[in-house]
């Protein structure tokens, strides 16, 4: 199993947080060899001549299943396309705008942790594109969940600069528990603060932002710190044209942008059904010039299909950046999309395709497979002519 898992990471592209990057086709070509050989050299039957027939049926039989899980598990891994995908298998990109919560035992200020004093944190968001604000909270709990009495004795953002270089201007925050700004309810033990770095001393850093907060519980001091990412001037902004259009089979969105800085962008966007539920995740990866641009979004057709979407389709929470390679920061934030950017058209399901995706990578490890799944077959039939053959778990099969 770890074998098969280890070929499958190989061969299944990953987006987000660094879709940029695509994997080294020459080491993804050199490791089909190398799981070819495994098991075509067990498939022709390199077993020691010693070992009984019925050992040696049995190690015929486990290359076999290896070899046909290996084909199976890897078709039906890329039956969509890497820019369509279902969005369960990247949870934590349902919601990209819900806040980042977390609860920790306090830090000691200089050194260690007080395990009796839980300390929850909220930011409303870690990466911020120029005019976007962000909101931090912090509160104290006992053993039992009881809000323990806080007090922010002081809370300064600052930018994260590289030895060497000019240190970043300070602003300070103002954390408060009076429901007023980022604080929703008064007086319940949790202070807030908001950061709008466009309208501090830090409007033109570009990089990350450091939030330190110190504060005191039962005189005892603590810190906490939170980091956001920021951009201050948007490479491409949205136009706020969007629309749908039905092609190859799929159903394809395209959002007009005006590009400023050319280069190679990263946009995302979440698919919701006509039920509310979200199913799918859409990612464009490619060159966009300077200039007026369109991004396209595609939501694959049998992925609809499998899913067996509701209709019409609402395209959601997008956001995108300029991919800077070899950099600190390696993004450059476009303003995100928050909340519906299209809801579609009432299209029947049956005006999409059930096809699978076809590319020249998947057709060649498809072929691979396929190949070692039949001298596999061919091997064990040949050790016992007249035992049938076990079933294959595809519905379909590699001819050979």
């Amino acid at each position: 199993m770890a074998l098969i898992a280890g070929a499958i990471a190989w061969f299944v592209r990953a987006d987000r947080a660094d879709a940029g990057r695509r994997v080294d086709g020459a080491a993804a070509a050199a490791s089909v060899p190398r799981i070819a050989g495994s098991i075509g050299a067990a498939a022709a039957g390199a077993i020691p001549p010693a070992t009984p027939q019925a050992a040696r049926r049995r190690q015929l039989l486990d290359s076999l299943q290896l070899a046909d899980h290996t084909y199976c598990s890897y078709r039906d891994s890329t039956k969509y396309p890497h820019t369509s995908r279902p969005i369960a298998e990247q949870p934590d990109q349902v919601y990209p705008n819900a806040p980042v919560n977390d609860s920790h035992a306090m830090r000691l200020d200089g050194g260690g942790a007080d395990p009796k004093v839980q300390i929850q944190t909220s930011q409303s968001r870690v990466y911020m594109a120029a005019g976007e604000v962000v909101a931090f909270s912090l509160r104290a709990l006992d053993a039992d969940r009881q809000v323990l009495p806080l007090v922010v004795t002081r809370a300064l953002a600052q930018g994260v600069t590289f030895k060497n270089a000019r240190p970043a201007p300070q602003v300070a925050l103002a954390f408060a528990d009076d429901g007023q700004g980022a604080d929703p309810v008064a007086g319940d033990g949790a202070f807030a603060a908001v950061l709008a770095p466009a309208l501090t001393g830090l409007a033109a850093f570009n990089g990350t932002i450091r939030i330190e907060v110190r504060y005191s519980v039962a005189g005892r001091a603590g810190v906490v710190l939170f980091d956001v990412i920021y951009t201050p001037e948007p490479p491409a902004l949205w136009t706020g044209q969007v629309r749908e259009a039905v092609e190859n089979g799929s159903l394809n969105f395209y959002l007009k942008a005006q590009v400023r800085q050319a280069g190679r962008y990263i946009v995302s966007g979440r698919v919701d059904d006509a039920r509310g539920r979200p199913f799918a995740l859409l990612t464009f990866n490619d060159l966009l010039a300077s200039g007026p641009n369109d991004v396209k979004l595609t939501m694959f057709g049998k992925l609809l299909r499998d899913q067996d979407a509701a209709l019409p389709l609402t395209l959601r929470d997008v956001d995108g950046y300029l991919l800077r390679e070899n950099t600190d920061p390696d993004r450059a934030l476009m303003p995100r999309i928050e909340g519906k950017a299209l809801v579609g058209k009432p299209h029947p399901l049956t005006a999409f395709s059930d096809a699978e995706w076809q590319g020249e990578e998947r057709s060649r490890y498809l072929a691979a497979f396929g190949n070692d799944l039949a001298r596999a077959r061919a091997a064990l039939a040949e050790s016992d002519p007249g035992a049938p053959l076990p079933p294959s778990t595809c519905a379909e099969t590699p001819n050979h």
